[in-house]
C-alpha cells in the first residue's frame, strides 16, 4: 500500500505481556488492523445500597471498567509476496491466532509441573499465575487487564484449510488497585493511567452557565 511522503506513521493498538514479578517484557502482540470502534463501560463503585444518606456522595474505589473490541486479521497482503512470508504460506494465520489464544492458556510446562506435584503427593497446588497483561491503545491508554471474553471467527481458508482471514473479539476487564494493590506493577501502571486521565481532564475548557441556559445555581 502506498503512502504520501511525510504522512504520519500509523500507530497500532495491541497487548503487552509482562512478568508480574520483575516487570520484564515477555511479548508484544500488535493488532494487524486497529478496530473501528472500542466499547467501554463502567460499573460505578458507590455507597448506595445501605440507604445511609451520609454515604450518598462517597465512592468506594475506581469503577469497574470493561473494554470490548473486534479486530481483523488478514493474510492477503503477505500472500502477495510469498517469498517473504514463508510462515503465512505454510500455516496461514495459525501463528498469529496462537499468539492471542495462548493468552488464556496456562503453559504446557506449568500444567506438567502441577501434574508432577500432584503425583508426588502434594496436597495443595497453587494456581498458575498468568503474565500481567496490558492493553495499549495509544500512549494515553496503557492499562492492566484480564481477558474475560475471547472468540475467533475464521472466515476464509487456503487449500490446506489454514485460516487466512479471521475476526477476533476481545473482552477485557481493567484491573485497578482494588484488584492488584499499590505495590504491584499493574497497580503502579493503573495509577499512572488514572493520573494521566486527571491531567487530560484538567485541559478541558469548562463552559459557562450561559451555555446551559441558566444564570447560575439557585
Amino acid at each position: 500500500m502506498t503512502t504520501f511522503p511525510g504522512s504520519p506513521k500509523l500507530i497500532k493498538g495491541g497487548i503487552v505481556l509482562l512478568n508480574p514479578g520483575t516487570g520484564a517484557v515477555l511479548r508484544i502482540i500488535a493488532l494487524q488492523y486497529n478496530a473501528d470502534s472500542l466499547n467501554r463501560s463502567f460499573q460505578i463503585q458507590s455507597f448506595t445500597s445501605g440507604g445511609d444518606r451520609s454515604e450518598a456522595l462517597r465512592l468506594k474505589g475506581p469503577p469497574i471498567e470493561t473494554i470490548k473490541l473486534e479486530a481483523e486479521i488478514d493474510a492477503a497482503d503477505q500472500l502477495e509476496f510469498p517469498d517473504q512470508h514463508d510462515e503465512i504460506v505454510q500455516n496461514g494465520l495459525h501463528a498469529q491466532l496462537a499468539a492471542l489464544e495462548t493468552l488464556i492458556y496456562p503453559s504446557s510446562s506449568q500444567l506438567q509441573a502441577n501434574d508432577n506435584l500432584a503425583n508426588s503427593g502434594t496436597l495443595e497446588i497453587v494456581p498458575v499465575e498468568a503474565p500481567l497483561t496490558l492493553f495499549v491503545w495509544s500512549r494515553n491508554r496503557i492499562v492492566p487487564v484480564r481477558l474475560t471474553e475471547f472468540s475467533i471467527t475464521e472466515e476464509a481458508f487456503d487449500p490446506s484449510l489454514n485460516p487466512i482471514r479471521a475476526k477476533v473479539s476481545l473482552g477485557m476487564r481493567v484491573l485497578s488497585i482494588d484488584d492488584l494493590g499499590f505495590s504491584h506493577k499493574g497497580g503502579t501502571l493503573f495509577m499512572r493511567f488514572l493520573q494521566n486521565k486527571e491531567q487530560l481532564s484538567a485541559r478541558h475548557r469548562s463552559g459557562g452557565f450561559a451555555t446551559l441556559g441558566i444564570n447560575g445555581i439557585p
